[in-house]
């Protein structure tokens, strides 16, 4: 029973002098957590790397709060003070209960995947959680007249642009593409649409995008062309006339993610819940989003898997600063 006391070990440490090497890797997660941005891009984009997973930080805290336990290390468990506080002022609020309370508007952004092989189903899963908006991609020519028959009834107003579509209960006007396509992509390829929607509340602006997508390399995080579109997506919602504004879509990344940072800067994404999306067999990331300018989202959810790989995620915005 003497190795489960707190005392001096074998070699004569007592609890505050070992464990040293556990406190600076607590002191470590608690640098990547806090000064995350200062990591640097230059070499494989670790830095956006780690910033799409973030969160998961969270994981090495309480592995190293378990060696420290093992190891019976006063100074480990003193420096893991700071990675957890650094990481409950980053996220804790997000752990708080749901308050699903009131909202103008309930919406729902889907990636459908082009390889789902029930898209009726899909849609109807999407209509039992009575959205007033519905922004999908991933759009196939097979699928689409799928989704337009059966989200009729339901959405009686809605417009597609290539591979993204935006189905909405209120009357849509000014619809026009989004031209989010980097250099170097061919053409035909349409990902992106924006339509005013005329809502009880007035007039707003939605936007619809699906940013390309990123690759994870053994020589690191390819996301240049994610990031081009993304300060393509960034310049057009400054341009918007409309206050009011909510964006909805794919962005192959976390709102943490440097690479985003044209289109997170002049928006709002909090909600409470992390309402990760993806993968849908396990999901670890929110690379779905539901953002808002003169609005606020007031809660963010995953809805249960559909034939994708993406989870649905629906948001309660409140329309007004």
């Amino acid at each position: 029973m003497d190795r489960w006391r707190w005392g001096k070990d074998a070699k004569g440490r007592s609890p505050w002098a070992r464990g040293r090497v556990l406190a600076s890797l607590a002191v470590l997660t608690a640098g990547l957590l806090a000064f995350h941005s200062a990591v640097p891009n230059t070499v494989g984009r670790l830095g956006s790397l780690l910033e799409t997973f973030l969160p998961w930080l969270g994981l090495a805290i309480a592995l190293l709060l378990g060696l420290a336990l093992l190891r019976r290390s006063v100074t480990a468990l003193v420096a893991l003070l700071l990675p957890a506080a650094v990481w409950a002022n980053l996220f804790g609020g997000l752990l708080l209960p749901e308050d699903r309370g009131a909202h103008d508007i309930m919406a729902l952004q889907h990636n459908v995947s082009d390889e789902n092989m029930d898209p009726a189903a899909t849609a109807g899963a999407l209509i039992e959680s009575a959205p007033d908006l519905v922004a999908l991609e991933e759009l196939t020519p097979s699928a689409l007249p799928v989704y337009r028959t059966a989200l009729a009834s339901d959405f009686p107003y809605h417009a597609v642009e290539g591979t993204v579509g935006l189905w909405s209960k209120h009357p849509l006007a000014d619809v026009r593409p989004l031209d989010i396509k980097p250099e170097g992509i061919g053409e035909g390829w349409s990902r992106g649409l924006r339509s005013s929607v005329r809502t009880p509340r007035g007039e707003i602006a939605v936007y619809v995008a699906h940013l390309p997508s990123v690759r994870i390399r053994w020589n690191g995080f390819h996301s240049g062309l994610r990031d081009e579109s993304a300060g393509l997506l960034g310049a057009a919602i400054a341009a918007e006339e409309l206050d009011t504004v909510i964006l909805l879509g794919d962005f192959n990344s976390a709102v943490d993610d440097r690479g985003l940072a044209s289109v997170t800067s002049q928006m709002n994404s909090v909600g409470r819940g992390f309402a990760f999306s993806w993968p849908a067999a396990f999901p670890m990331s929110r690379i779905d989003h539901a953002m808002t300018r003169s609005a606020t989202v007031v809660d963010v959810w995953t809805l249960p898997a559909t034939g994708s790989d993406h989870l649905p995620i629906a948001a309660g915005i409140k329309l007004g600063p």
